[in-house]
């Protein structure tokens, strides 16, 4: 979609929008020049208006924004960017979308996935985050990261990289798909941390930590992805005030830590309590944070302020949710019990004392503040690495299940503010 169509949409829209019944059909018919298409679009963005009861920032902005995203996807099917020609779309992200492509030239057979700045966000700003990007993942050499093969600009001036094509479930899916035990979830979460540490190490923090951003391959294998919005941790590397505004726009609220929600300084501790909320999620199957909206002040509210309920007693809970908008399941006892350890009374008696301790000390109220040095960062993942392989260890052993559920174990061991 050009920028000039756009305008046309949004200048029906407003000048549709003040009339009623007929007379908004009318006029429709009457303006879009005998175009359907055009017609269809601006009707769409009214009735999601209508639904919304004039909310319009809510709903009918992010429904354009999709219109606009879905009509460019469309058109990049069968393009060519390099030696690659773009087959499908297999993601979308906040700063772009991803395009599964295969190799053209006849020198041999490759799929890899390609990811373009949206149209419409190619500003300067974001133009040096993916330039940012490509550079930091060319530099990764890590088994659980997705390895980064080329980088460029489109013909129209919009940055893509070539990465590594990776076939899998989301995290949080494949756990389920597959009926993971609490024990393989923590096995499978320690290897994703490993990948963190990884760039933590290389002076990156990934900043957008979420289920869709870790995908499990049919051997197990997760692979960490979308390195999008990452920030050195040079001082060189910051921009200032404008640089954390857009970030804080395209972080995931779900996942976001206090200090993102703020606009605070993000240092590698805000990736532990995203790893925390994925924890949170991997075992209990419920989400630690429930939004009445998504307006800005509703969300650092609940983010800063609101208590987790401990991952053993919140699968009592039945609640249904939703995922991009669309419904989705309902969650009972029984159901997520049922992709865990079989039923709700063992699992709860699994996750109860140094679990839920393990948990909420890196996504509930009592963690280390965001301002730690990345030191002290790096050990609450090797901590709660060791506390859960002793956790493992302990549940087999004889002497240690007499413990008072191992609390002795759990102090002396868990990180310290």
């Amino acid at each position: 979609m050009t920028p000039e169509r756009w305008q046309r949409i949004n200048e029906m829209f407003h000048a549709a929008l003040v009339l009623d019944g007929q007379e908004r059909s009318a006029f429709l018919v009457a303006h879009s020049a005998g175009d359907d298409v055009l017609r269809a679009k601006v009707a769409a963005l009214l009735a999601s208006h209508d639904q919304a009861e004039g909310f319009i920032q809510g709903s009918v902005f992010g429904d354009a924004a999709q219109l606009l995203v879905e009509d460019e996807a469309q058109a990049m099917i069968g393009q060519h960017i390099g030696l690659y020609k773009i087959t499908r779309e297999i993601g979308r992200g906040g700063m772009g979308t991803v395009y599964l492509a295969t190799r053209d030239d006849d020198q041999y057979e490759k799929q890899v996935a390609i990811k373009v700045v949206r149209r419409g966000m190619d500003t300067d700003l974001v133009l040096a985050r993916f330039r940012n990007e490509r550079q930091i993942l060319a530099g990764f050499d890590h088994p659980n990261i997705a390895r980064l093969f080329d980088g460029g600009s489109t013909e129209t001036g919009l940055p893509y990289f070539i990465m590594e094509y990776i076939e899998g479930q989301a995290i949080d899916e494949f756990c389920d798909t597959e009926r993971l035990s609490t024990s393989a979830r923590l096995e499978l979460f320690r290897t994703v941390c490993s990948a963190v540490q990884y760039a933590h190490q290389n002076l990156v923090i990934h900043r957008d930590i979420k289920p869709s951003n870790i995908l499990v391959t049919a051997a197990g294998v997760p692979k960490l992805l979308d390195f999008g919005i990452a920030k050195l941790l040079h001082a060189e590397a910051s921009r200032g005030a404008a640089t954390t505004a857009m970030v804080q726009r395209l972080m995931t609220p779900e996942y976001a830590s206090p200090e993102q929600v703020r606009g605070e300084h993000v240092t590698t501790v805000s990736d532990v309590y995203s790893l925390g909320v994925l924890l949170y999620e991997l075992l209990s199957g419920h989400s630690p944070y429930h939004f009445k909206t998504l307006l800005d002040q509703d969300i650092v509210q609940v983010i800063s302020d609101s208590e987790p309920e401990k991952p053993s007693t919140v699968i009592n809970r039945i609640e249904e949710v939703t995922t991009g908008g669309r419904k989705g399941k309902k969650l009972t006892p029984e159901s997520v019990s049922k992709t865990r350890d079989g039923r709700p009374e063992k699992l709860r008696r699994k996750l109860a004392g140094d679990l839920d301790n393990i948990v909420l000390s890196q996504c509930g109220k009592s963690r280390p503040a965001g301002t730690l040095p990345s030191g002290n960062s790096l050990k609450t993942f090797a901590d709660t690495w060791t506390v859960c392989r002793l956790w493992r260890a302990k549940r087999r052993s004889p002497t240690a299940q007499r413990s008072s559920s191992g609390e002795t174990l759990w102090r002396s061991l868990r990180p310290q503010s």
